[in-house]
């Protein structure tokens, strides 16, 4: 598989403003890729630390390109906005990353109709909208990169978390099925989960787990950092699992992503997990 430099190149990246998706702004800044911070938080909130402008601010001050874009990825129109947008300023989209996320994990009976919308829109609906929105200009340029953060599919782990698991498993369809009509465009689009728990406001939020057994956000950004970077074509249709990209890149020590220094991190093992058990 071909490495190449990514100076000049631009991402995409929803859920933007903190947690994983702020992670990857900030990778790829360091590689020179202008990054689009789309999010829909622009006020400070103490229950949620940061803004698409707080993360524009942290991509410049590391010498990088930002554009900060409010996006309610449910919304048709705000996502066609937000691609005109990245084209008026940079004038191409070369990556896409789909992390903006929804997490309900309780069974059928105590899952409201607004819920199983939120996640089925934010999920699954956002990246197929986005994913459509961004491929006209990365087929016209013959390259481009999706990623969608969802798991390898699993049918074993749905009990309990239905809603939440038909869409992300919806996205590891969407990715494994799209790659192969765009493939010949030299457009790669995969899937992407972490091995084990990541510090994010959703697993402080719902009490999974502790920080001696998450990792940083870091190892995430790094893993799309390493698939970007490959050839499209060369790079497709697969569910990949964060680890096993950066031990495949030559990456042997993990302890560098513990978020502390006597960190045990804990795989995600879905069976088991106690539905609805949230802090």
């Amino acid at each position: 598989m071909q490495a190449q430099e990514l100076n000049g190149r631009v991402a995409i990246i929803t859920g933007a403003s903190r947690g994983i998706g702020r992670a990857i702004a900030l990778r790829l800044a360091r590689e020179g890729v202008a990054v689009v911070i789309a999010a829909k938080t622009t006020e400070p909130d103490p229950r949620l630390p940061g803004t698409i402008y707080t993360v524009a601010e942290e991509v410049e001050a590391l010498g990088g390109r930002a554009l900060p874009i409010q996006v309610d990825v449910r919304d048709n129109n705000a996502i066609r906005l937000m691609v005109e947008r990245t084209l008026e300023t940079f004038g191409r989209v070369d990556i896409l990353v789909n992390n903006a996320g929804a997490l309900w994990w309780y069974p059928v009976m105590e899952t409201p109709m607004k819920r199983f919308d939120l996640v089925m829109g934010v999920n699954l609906r956002a990246s197929f909208a986005c994913s459509q929105a961004v491929l006209p200009t990365m087929i016209e340029q013959g390259w481009g990169h999706i990623i969608m953060m969802s798991p390898p599919i699993d049918l074993k782990v749905l009990p309990g978390k239905v809603a939440y698991m038909i869409s992300k498993f919806g996205m590891t369809m969407l990715a494994l099925g799209l790659a192969e009509e765009v493939r010949a465009h030299n457009v790669a689009v995969n899937a992407l989960w972490p091995r084990t728990l990541i510090e994010s406001q959703a697993t402080i939020a719902w009490g999974l787990g502790t920080p001696q057994q998450w990792r940083k956000a870091d190892i995430m950004a790094d893993a799309v950092y390493e698939i970007v970077r490959r050839e499209p074509a060369t790079y497709t249709a697969q569910a990949l699992i964060d680890e096993e990209v950066l031990r495949s890149a030559g990456v042997i020590d993990f302890s560098v992503y513990n978020c502390t220094p006597d960190g045990e991190p804990m795989e995600i093992i879905w069976e088991g997990v106690e539905a609805g058990k949230r802090e």
